[in-house]
């Protein structure tokens, strides 16, 4: 991999364009977008804490050479490109305003002000030229329009961060709700002005959050942590099932992710557990469970110890292989205080659906990867591989252009790639994992992203990042 140089960011406030063609991050008050071919500079803009003569959405030049009075007091907290890289918003908490920025014109900008209502998030809808604003206290959420200026409301969301869902085509919104003390769900037509299609009650007493089928038919929505209750929703509000595991745990439903196909639905709670779920009958069709005792048949990959230190951070170099059956050590959990470390941390698909990594809280330095059989193999999932680093994983991320590469970062000054797509000498494909060094004296990777071509990787530090690529062959 070749590797940039240090940039600073606030917030981890740092993305790749959807057409990978830009690099965007937030320091302060300031956004900056680089070119990702050559890593210049191509527009920066300033947030402007003044507020606006109206609570409407106003489009007025702006140069971007005017900087803050008080660039602390109105600091970014969120920032994001459209879904068509044209426009990025800048939404500051704090002074309660969301700013949205052109590409391809320096000057042109937009301003929404939130009043007294307050901001929380702001988040771009699927058509690029929308913008949902999340009140405080759960009030509304506003929807406004860059192309009419026009805004309409909806009352009383119930999670600002993970209570809406997209349909996959971007036609409809599904919306958590509380009204009358009870939950429920809006779905609405983003293409007719937002108007409500549908609003039902939900079978559960506290909702936890709830996740749209990648098909946009079913809805799975659980309760909170303690009561492992899941239900499977029709978008008509029609209930088909309810999965609670028997017996049931003490505690509830922690992780949920639907196979990119639709067919089923991995279900984890606190207890170690995963159960796969059939969209035929919506019951439990295999379950996976950890345990201490890898069996013989399972790739394992140990990081191999003091490697940093030996290579100066320099190159890459391969995990050993281990050879038999192995035992790992898993740690004791106390389930009667609140957050216990156990359960799923993660539980994600790759992009075809034939890997399900899931990372344990209760031995927090192994990555699990299981293989889940395509529709023309036997259907038997299984344990593949199991990779263990010397610190805990922060974080792990599939690419999403490649059905068989995975990334993995640990707190430290390096990156982790897993893949089964190498070919051997005999021609056959097989796996492959490596530790990769930051080429860096200070830097620790805590957070990485893909570009949506999975060909570039931001490896985010605490207060600066840096971008890593796939090095091309040379055609001979």
């Amino acid at each position: 991999m070749d590797f940039t140089e240090l940039y600073k960011h606030t917030g981890s406030l740092v993305s790749f364009s959807p057409g990978a063609h830009f690099v965007l991050n937030a320091v302060l008050d300031r956004v900056i977008i680089r070119k990702t071919e050559s890593f210049q500079i191509s527009r920066t803009w300033v947030i402007d804490p003044t507020p606006s003569e109206s609570t409407s959405l106003s489009k007025h030049a702006s140069k971007t050479t005017r900087f803050s009075t008080d660039s602390k007091n109105v600091s970014i907290s969120h920032a994001a490109w459209s879904s068509d890289s044209e426009y990025v918003l800048a939404a500051s908490v704090k002074g309660g305003f969301v700013q949205v920025f052109k590409l391809r014109d320096e000057e042109w900008t937009a301003r929404i002000d939130s009043g007294a209502e307050g901001l929380v998030k702001a988040v771009w809808a699927p058509d690029g030229r929308t913008i949902l604003c999340f009140s405080d206290w759960g009030l509304r959420v506003t929807i406004w329009s860059l192309v009419t200026g026009t805004a309409s409301y909806i009352q009383f969301p119930l999670f600002p961060d993970k209570g809406f869902a997209f349909r996959a085509d971007g036609r409809y919104l599904v919306l958590a709700e509380r009204h009358k003390s009870r939950d429920t769900l809006g779905l609405y037509d983003a293409s007719d002005s937002y108007r409500l299609v549908r609003h039902f009650s939900l079978p559960t007493s506290s909702l936890a959050s709830f996740t749209l089928s990648p098909t946009g038919n079913h809805i799975a929505v659980w309760e909170g942590p303690l009561e492992y209750k899941l239900h499977i929703l029709t978008l008509a509000g029609n209930r088909l099932a309810s999965f609670s595991p028997e017996p049931e745990p003490v505690l509830g439903i922690r992780e949920v992710a639907w196979h990119p196909s639709g067919m089923f639905l991995a279900v984890a709670g606190w207890d170690d557990k995963i159960h796969i779920l059939d969209s035929l009958s919506w019951s439990p069709v295999t379950a996976f469970e950890l345990s201490n005792r890898i069996p013989p048949e399972v790739a394992i990959w140990r990081e191999p110890s003091k490697w940093l230190e030996s290579t100066q951070g320099r190159g890459f170099l391969s995990y050993e292989k281990l050879r038999g059956p192995q035992t790992i050590t898993l740690n004791k959990t106390d389930h009667t205080k609140a957050n216990p470390k156990s359960g799923a941390a993660q539980l994600t698909w790759n992009q075809t659906g034939s890997l399900l990594l899931v990372r344990y809280e209760t031995v927090p330095t192994a990555a699990h990867i299981y293989h889940f059989p395509s529709p023309n193999e036997a259907f038997v999932p299984r344990l593949r591989s199991v990779l263990l680093h010397s610190q805990a994983i922060s974080q792990a991320r599939w690419n999403p252009a490649r059905k068989g590469s995975l990334a993995l970062c640990c707190g430290n000054r390096s990156v982790y790639t897993w893949s089964d797509e190498w070919e051997s000498e005999s021609g056959e494909q097989e796996e492959m994992a490596e530790c990769i060094g930051v080429p860096t004296k200070e830097f620790d990777t805590r957070n990485i992203h893909w570009s949506k071509d999975g060909k570039g990787l931001i490896l985010m530090s605490k207060e600066t990042f840096c971008c890593a690529f796939e090095v091309e062959e040379a055609s001979a």
